[in-house]
Order: structure tokens, then sequence, then C-alpha cells
């Protein structure tokens, strides 16, 4: 039998030359779990604004390994040890941080999943993983559970400064265009060293955690939170809760096996076995793409008329405030809507519904960014700074929005 070179080297857009570092990266990299994430877009519907951002969440893993390998360098050169174990598991842990995105990422968790976020789901996978792979994964579990008892590991997983953030801020700024959101990940890492167990920045690296800051609220306000993106993923998850409750009545709507699983069952955290791990494997952007292209001649108006919105991106209207909207001003559209198009009001609300969004680039409730000074104290980011605006980017900016039918504006 031939042996395959498992060592390989891929191309990137953002870093040049990603090179996976040991066979069984290799073996991950390969499994179907992992290649589904090839399928699963890292912005959901934000191409609806950003033509350019089409990447997946296969790119963003791979580009955190890749900056992963970068960190492990720099903190080996500072002195500090890290076993081969030890790295072989933070590469294991920052490749399948993600893995339990569903398509278009939190849409589903919304919609046809009850209340399972992708954080469980990743955990599921990769203990599934571990069984096939004769315990492997045990460290990376571990470190990514918390519970290892170096915790500067877990910090470059998931802190307020870790690998993926560093990969999705550049990566999404390069995809979409959007220039402000493009830090200098090589600087944050050559200044990063660890103390008494914790992951901290070297003083003279302050200005590029504030750049780090600064770009992931440009970011959020400018792409993440953008109101059409943001009015497209709210109308994606309305049509899926639609389809869900059709199905429920048992009206068979025309859609992929696992889609239909879903959308048949009620799927719980203490539900989901290796059963359902497998239809959720099977999940992707194209079930729902598909599902909606058909719903699109569906009789069922509710069901048609929002997948015609996301196919066609003739989407709702939507408002930003900075204060509520009432409940008055919600009513009078879902009356008015109701009228025009002979609909109940109970099926006139699934066009007409109101929120808000929260942006926090730097939250003083978690784990704080760690700045360590000349004199060998250490102090969060926020006291060390002296730019003022960090002390804005901590204070967390709340947006209320209403969406409605365009036809309302214009009637």
């Amino acid at each position: 039998m031939t042996q395959i070179n498992k060592l390989k080297i891929l191309n990137d857009p953002i870093y040049g030359f990603i090179i996976i570092p040991n066979p069984f990266i290799y073996d991950l990299v390969q499994h179907p779990y992992f290649q589904r994430l090839r399928r699963i877009s890292q912005m959901g519907l934000s191409y609806l604004v950003y033509p350019g951002a089409h990447h997946t969440r296969f790119h963003h893993a791979l580009g955190c390994m890749h900056i992963m390998q970068k960190a492990i360098e720099v903190l080996r050169f500072k002195g500090i040890s890290i076993s081969e174990e030890e790295e072989k598991a933070l590469y294991i842990a920052i490749l399948l941080h993600d893995i339990g995105h569903g398509p278009f990422s939190h849409a589903m968790e919304h919609s046809i999943v009850e209340d399972v976020n992708h954080e469980a789901i990743s955990l599921l996978f990769m203990n599934k993983l571990n069984e096939d792979f004769n315990g492997q994964l045990d460290l990376a579990i571990q470190i990514f559970k918390g519970e290892y008892h170096r915790k500067f590991m877990l910090q470059l997983i998931s802190s307020q400064l870790d690998m993926d953030r560093m990969d999705y801020l550049k990566r999404d700024s390069f995809y979409s265009g959007v220039a402000e959101g493009n830090i200098n990940s090589d600087r944050l890492i050559q200044m990063m060293t660890v103390v008494d167990d914790t992951l901290v920045i070297e003083e003279k690296g302050i200005y590029s955690v504030e750049k780090f800051l600064m770009a992931r609220r440009l970011m959020y306000w400018q792409v993440y939170f953008h109101k059409t993106s943001l009015v497209a993923e709210l109308i994606l998850t309305k049509a899926l809760k639609r389809a869900k409750e059709l199905t429920q009545k048992g009206i068979v709507l025309p859609c992929s096996e696992p889609l239909l699983f879903f959308m048949q069952n009620k799927v719980e955290m203490d539900t989901f076995d290796n059963g359902t791990l497998d239809k959720f494997s099977q999940l992707d952007d194209y079930d729902i793409v598909s599902a909606l292209k058909s719903w699109q001649t569906h009789d069922d108006f509710i069901l048609s008329s929002l997948s015609k919105m996301i196919i066609n991106r003739d989407l709702l209207k939507i408002k930003l405030n900075s204060e509520k909207f009432t409940k008055e001003e919600a009513d009078g559209y879902i009356a008015a809507f109701s009228k025009l198009n002979n609909i109940s009001l109970q099926e006139a609300s699934y066009f007409v519904f109101k929120g808000k969004i929260k942006n926090q680039a730097y939250s003083k409730e978690a784990e704080p960014i760690r700045i360590l000074k000349k004199d060998k104290t250490i102090e969060d980011v926020v006291e060390a700074s002296d730019q003022l605006n960090l002390k804005a980017l901590s204070k967390p900016v709340t947006k209320y929005y209403i969406c409605f039918p365009k036809q309302l504006v214009e009637n």
C-alpha cells in the first residue's frame, strides 16, 4: 500500500502557506465531520451585503491552527515549556473549536434546534471523534473544557484575545473588503508571554491590543451587525420556524433528509445522541438554500414569501434606533399587513418583529486582557492604556430594531 504524505502545505490568501504539522491533524482534517465545514459559510448571509464574503468555517479553522503554531513558537522562544503532547492538543482544540456550527451559523440555533448552542455540539463532535481515534483527543478536550491545569492554554483557544478572534477579524475583513477590521496578528502574537500560568501581553504591545479591540468594534457595527445581514438572518430564522411548524402539523415539505429529521423532531441537548449527531453532521448551507428554493413555490403564503425574500434578496425593511420601538408601532404594522394580504394577525407577525443587538468590544465581566508592565506588574488593558477610548469600548452599546414589509412604507 502506498503511504500518503500527510504533511501537507496549503495556500491561504491571508497568511501565505499553512502547514499541516503532523499526520494526526491531517487525519482529523480529512474526517467527514471536518470536511463538512467547507459547506458552512463563515459569515452566514453577510454575502448579501459584501459579495466577497463567501469564505468558509473550514478556511477559518485552518487559519486559527496556523496562528496557534506561531503562538507556540513564540512562547517556547520565551522559555515557556510546551510539550509535544500539549502542542498537538492545542492544534486539535483550536481546529475543532467551531465544528459544531450549523448551517448559516446562528440561524439554526434559534429555529429548528431547540436551545442547543454550537459550543455544546462542538464538544459532542469532539467526544465522538475521540472514540473514533481511540482517545487521542483526551488532552484537547480537557483543555477545551477548561479542566487542564495550565490555564493559559484555554486562553489561547477561548478568551478576549484568542486565536479564533485574531483569525476571524483578519479573514472577515479581507473577504468583506472592510479594511477597518485588518489587525496585525503577527505583532500581537510576538508580544505574548505567560506569567503564573496566565497569558499576558508585554507592555510594548499595548497599541496593537487597542487596535485589535477597535477593529472588533468596527467590524461588529459595519459587518456582523450590518442591518441588511441582520434582517436576512432573522428572516431565515422565521422561515425555518415556519417550516418546522408546518412539518409538525403533518405537512410534508420538500427538503433533504437530514433537514427533515430536525424539522420533524424536537431536538434538545439531553436527547442529542450519536444518531442525532450523525444527522447534524450531514446538514450544511446547501440543504438550507435548496430547501428555500423549493419552498418559494409552496402554497403556504408565509413560507413562500419568506423564502423568496432570501433567494431574491428582497428583504424586509429594518429600522435601527437607540430607543426601544413600541408595541403599538409593531401592532400597527401587523394589523396593516394582515389587512393587506388577508391573513390573520398571528400569520402577519411572521413579517413584523422587533428586538435588540448589543455590541461590546471588550467585556469587563469576562477574563481581562492582561498587560505585563515593565516593572513586572500586571494590569487590565483598560487601566494600563492611556487611551480614553478603551473605557468607552468596554461599555455595551445597545441598539433596537424593528422589521416590517416594504409595502407598508409604500402604501
